[in-house]
């Protein structure tokens, strides 16, 4: 029977002074600067604390120590509120509510801010809990318009950077299917690479084919090199990816057959003596679970 898993904090969300918080790093400037910390702020003036804090367990003199949610506390610390809500943890590990926490995508933005108008809630509202300014927010809510759904399909729960989604709209929609494709292939959403997908796209893909592409620094030349190798690509990219499952099978029984041969005591103490090189490889080989392995 499996055991019962162990839930690592205590059910209740409680409220604890925030002087009797302990953080376990400073608020330097830069932090105090940035851009994540200022949509922080302007979230929590406008609709208040939505994630608690996380902190252990009280000690002898009535202090916690804080976990998670440094930007937070300091937030509140600004606009002088006296408490903060809490989440308290049976674990003393900082690093463990961070690395779990699933960043809202950029697609899925895109949804809550649309959503969020459509039942009335006023732009300049959400602007502000949001940390952006109203124009912002409207390139926000038509960052879709335009792009085929085969593309949002494959970068709903990616981090994209919105000015890809400027760029995809110059492509077709089954180019920008296939750009979305590479992007994801590469792990590379930036709208740097973006661009370069569009550099190297032949002109009758885009969606306004008779207007010429003008990009600073690339040549006419050089733009028609780089669609000559960005179709190499794709074809080799759809070549590996039709034998990509059949590879993976021939090397997981290869590394098992290699793995169970080196095991007889015999054949490793051969080899050993006589091809040692050959051994290291072997037992490399036998390591390796997929095609990223060694």
């Amino acid at each position: 029977m499996t055991p019962p898993i162990r839930i690592s904090f205590e059910p209740t969300v409680v409220d604890v002074p925030l002087d009797r918080l302990l953080p376990l790093r400073p608020m330097t400037a830069p932090i105090i600067k940035s851009r994540k910390y200022a949509r922080i702020a302007s979230s929590i003036e406008q609709v208040g604390v939505i994630e608690p804090l996380v902190v252990t367990k009280a000690d002898g003199d009535g202090r916690h120590m804080l976990l998670d949610g440094h930007l937070r506390l300091h937030a509140l610390q600004a606009n002088g509120a006296p408490t903060a809500p809490c989440i308290v943890s049976d674990d003393d590990e900082a690093f463990t509510y961070n690395k779990r926490v699933n960043r809202l995508a950029t697609v899925q933005e895109h949804y809550m801010i649309a959503r969020a108008i459509s039942r009335g809630v006023p732009p300049a509202m959400i602007a502000a809990a949001l940390g952006m300014d109203e124009k912002s927010l409207g390139r926000r809510r038509s960052l879709l318009d335009g792009i085929s759904p085969e593309a949002v399909e494959i970068l709903k729960d990616k981090q994209v950077n919105t000015a890809v989604f400027d760029v995809l709209r110059k492509l077709k929609p089954h180019k920008q299917f296939a750009a979305a494709e590479m992007m994801t292939a590469m792990n590379n959403f930036t709208a740097a690479y973006a661009r370069a997908i569009l550099a190297a796209t032949p002109q009758d893909h885009l969606a306004n084919p008779d207007k010429p592409k003008k990009l600073a620094g690339v040549t006419p030349e050089q733009m028609a090199r780089m669609e000559r190798e960005l179709e190499s690509l794709n074809t080799t990219f759809r070549a590996r990816e039709t034998t990509f499952g059949d590879d993976v099978l021939q090397l997981v029984l290869s590394a098992k057959y290699v793995e169970r041969l080196i095991a007889n005591e015999n054949v490793a103490g051969y080899l050993s003596e006589r091809h040692p090189e050959i051994l290291a490889q072997f037992r490399t080989v036998s390591q390796a679970t997929s095609l990223d392995a060694g």
